[in-house]
């Protein structure tokens, strides 16, 4: 009996050890600051074509428009106990390159001009009760390095050119701050082609004069969406995603539910584009997807949550629909060009 209990005291001490090595958020602690200036503090720029993305899209020289995309968190080490990420670290730049860039970013390359800042996001843990309210300003840090990039990015590369902007995840929430900052209601929001706010929830009256889209070739707003498996939901739906707005990235308008027909294409993990893969669901808050139609499904058939494949679910849609946008934009503003 003794030993029995010993061993259910040593389970709930295991039970109640936390995730994450984890400390108070220090300033004095953090990562060198990027200075936006210096060439290798960007991952991606027109010039600067990083070679994770062969095989996926060749830069095809300048646009007419520039796309300014910011990447989700990928700093999930747990035995890390940093809140921000080192971009100097070979591994996080990497990471960035190769999964980011590569399978998210890409989808908006054929239409814009891309810039991709590094920034010292912050840690996967924030997200994470008890820890989020821990390291609450490491997000604030995160979003003053993406003001930092995109404030140099104006002065020095945007030349007066209509803008994209493309976020994912934690990327997404930077996005939002971004586009309240520097967009809603300012000079700028004339050259706002569209907002692709993916992965986070964006609710319909998150700005004051930036509307959602709900045509396929409307500019100037803002279009967002979560992606779920088909009649599955998260277990905290209602806090994280009911009232969100939801994009059908297929049709780009308020149908309900698209086939997989009309679907354009999933960019996988082989580099290759599967057309006709899935249909989705639109629901409040939540879009829903079926399995898709490419190598390994079978291992997808497990997974629930399809946040990971948020963009390159539909990659070739966006990278259509981005092209139309920009194609629209232009032809509205032909007249002051």
């Amino acid at each position: 009996m003794k030993n029995k209990i010993v061993v259910l005291i040593g389970l709930f001490f295991i039970s109640c050890k936390p995730m994450y090595i984890t400390s108070d958020f220090d300033i004095k602690n953090t990562p060198k600051t990027p200075e936006y200036s210096q060439l290798e503090n960007w991952a991606v720029l027109p010039d600067q074509w990083p070679i994770e993305l062969e095989g996926v899209i060749e830069n095809s020289g300048t646009k007419t428009a520039d796309v300014f995309y910011i990447y989700p968190t990928l700093f999930t080490n747990k035995k890390n106990p940093q809140w921000n990420a080192d971009i100097y670290n070979n591994e996080i730049r990497k990471e960035v390159l190769s999964k980011a860039v590569a399978f998210q970013a890409s989808a908006w390359a054929d239409a814009a001009n891309l810039y991709v800042p590094f920034y010292r996001q912050a840690h996967y843990r924030i997200f994470v009760d008890p820890y989020a309210a821990q390291g609450k300003e490491a997000g604030v840090l995160a979003y003053q390095d993406v003001k930092r990039a995109f404030q140099f990015y104006l002065e020095n590369y945007n030349q007066g050119k209509p803008i994209i902007i493309a976020s994912h995840s934690q990327g997404s929430l930077h996005a939002k701050c971004l586009l309240n900052e520097f967009f809603d209601g300012k000079v700028l929001q004339e050259k706002l082609i569209a907002a692709y706010l993916v992965g986070v929830r964006i609710l319909p009256n998150e700005f004051k004069n930036i509307p959602v889209l709900n045509q396929p070739n409307e500019t100037g707003g803002f279009v967002s969406w979560n992606t779920y498996k088909k009649n599955k939901l998260p277990k905290r739906y209602d806090y994280w995603y009911k009232g969100g707005v939801v994009t059908n990235p297929i049709s780009w308008d308020d149908q309900r539910t698209s086939n997989k027909k009309d679907h354009l294409g999933v960019l996988s993990s082989d580099k290759k584009i599967y057309p006709q893969s899935l249909k989705v669901e639109r629901i409040d808050g939540m879009l829903w997807s079926s399995v898709p139609k490419i190598p390994k499904r079978f291992f997808l058939s497990f997974i629930k949550n399809y946040h990971f494949a948020d963009i390159n679910l539909f990659w070739a849609d966006i990278q259509k629909n981005a092209k139309i946008r920009v194609e629209s934009w232009i032809e509205q503003n032909k007249s002051n060009l």
